[in-house]
């Protein structure tokens, strides 16, 4: 079965940077609805349509097709007094952003009395390449395609 409109795609995959350094990689096969549905990013759903089992691609992505450009305005600082006892760099917690909507940020700095935050993607403003196998393909299932993600062992648990 080639890769079409409302398929359920098994793949793997790693991310590394445009030097090769790999920044990330699938421990175990993930799925997801293929179609226009936001599961992945749509240049990779171009380099996939029409293709079977056991494609395997690398698709560079610019920062715009990816998780974006870097935003300063994304950064903040918090008077630690405002987070629990044991905030650490490299945490991370939800908040809202200067533009109000959420995001995840994920503490940089701790300068004595005050928290850096970031609300970037760790790799927002960097081009990656993603390598992508395709382990299986199959229709979806009216459900799937109802909800707009793919169910069962790879994909999302309700």
């Amino acid at each position: 079965m080639n890769i079409t409109k409302n398929s359920a795609v098994t793949l793997q995959f790693k991310v590394s940077d445009t030097s090769g350094k790999l920044l990330d990689q699938s421990e175990e096969p993930i799925s997801y609805l293929h179609g226009g549905y936001g599961n992945t990013f749509p240049k990779i759903e171009e380099a996939l349509e029409g293709q079977a089992v056991g494609f395997a691609t690398t698709v560079e992505l610019a920062p715009a097709d990816a998780f974006g450009e870097y935003n300063e305005a994304l950064l903040q600082t918090i008077p630690k007094t405002q987070f629990p006892p044991g905030v650490k760099v490299g945490g991370q917690l939800e908040g809202r952003g200067e533009d109000g909507s959420m995001h995840v940020f994920t503490v940089t700095k701790i300068k004595g009395p005050i928290v850096h935050l970031d609300g970037n993607h760790p790799h927002a403003g960097k081009t990656l390449r993603f390598a992508v196998k395709v382990l299986e393909v199959r229709a979806a299932s009216d459900e799937e395609v109802a909800h707009g993600h793919v169910h069962g062992a790879h994909g999302h648990h309700h």
